[in-house]
């Protein structure tokens, strides 16, 4: 059984019930954040499910340097701070930077290293030392029990509030698959293990000078990963995806989050988990 890690009053793991981790791809701005960090708690609280919100103040590994990449670390943080403050929610994002670490420490409840990053190895000591909870993406170029070494590494720091989270492995060009035998062998590291649904069904760079994506698929997905027990789901969502400034291909419409969470629910009862 995985250890548990512990979000403010959320805990993760351990047979804790599922948390949501979820939020638009990227900071727009305070009000537009604000207004899905509302719906989503609204929802949430209505499913009974525990939510961090999510949002990145920097994509810095967009395709192309003329995307949007969002506010930017200080104005980002600002807004994070804000909305963290208005709704009482704890607050996750990505860091990408040792130099960014500390600043994103005294705002986030929760250091997110991106999949791309998630062998860097200075970027994983630093989240750790932070003793904040630490949540790394396993790169879609890693089999999962390669994501070991990264929990040592943080764990080197004397930091234990690790998560790991599947987002898909590469196969072939501009396409991911998910295997979910990857869950079970990540949990084996000892360790709460988050499901990324949403970036599972992209397609990276498939749009030439930015991703594409097959949302159709985050439902199946979501459902699959659920029953096979994993400890939480990251899914960004958004009010118009396609209107979206980043990943709106891939990204969850808003409106469609309510009946997934009751799906979700349902398999959770089913399965003789806790809800």
């Amino acid at each position: 059984m995985s250890a548990v890690v512990r979000v403010g009053s959320v805990r993760i793991g351990a047979g804790n019930p599922l948390v949501l981790i979820a939020g638009p791809c990227v900071i727009q701005d305070e009000s537009h954040l604000l207004a899905v960090g509302e719906r989503l708690q609204e929802t949430c609280g209505g499913a009974g499910i525990p939510l961090i919100l999510k949002a990145s103040f920097d994509k810095a590994n967009r395709s192309s340097h003329r995307s949007y990449r969002g506010p930017g670390l200080t104005e980002g943080l600002r807004i994070l701070g804000r909305v963290k403050a208005k709704l009482g929610l704890p607050i996750l994002s990505d860091i990408h930077e040792t130099a960014q670490v500390a600043a994103a420490a005294e705002v986030l409840d929760v250091l997110q290293v991106p999949a791309f990053l998630c062998r860097q190895t200075d970027l994983l000591l630093a989240a750790g030392r932070t003793g904040k909870p630490v949540n790394v993406k396993k790169g879609q170029f890693l089999a999962p029990e390669d994501m070991g070494n990264v929990v040592e590494k943080i764990r080197s720091t004397g930091n234990h509030q690790i998560l790991l989270t599947e987002r898909g492995t590469s196969f072939g060009y501009h396409n991911l698959v998910v295997d979910m035998r990857g869950l079970s062998s990540m949990r084996g590291l000892g360790v709460p293990v988050i499901f990324d649904a949403t970036h599972s069904v992209q397609l990276p760079g498939g749009a030439g000078t930015a991703s594409s994506g097959q949302r159709e698929f985050v439902p199946p997905l979501t459902r699959a990963a659920v029953a096979a027990g994993c400890d939480g789901l990251f899914l960004e969502v958004h009010p118009d995806p396609d209107d979206a400034p980043s990943d709106g291909p891939n990204m969850l419409p808003l409106a469609a989050l309510p009946s997934l969470l009751s799906e979700v629910t349902g398999i959770q009862r089913g399965l003789g988990r806790p809800v």
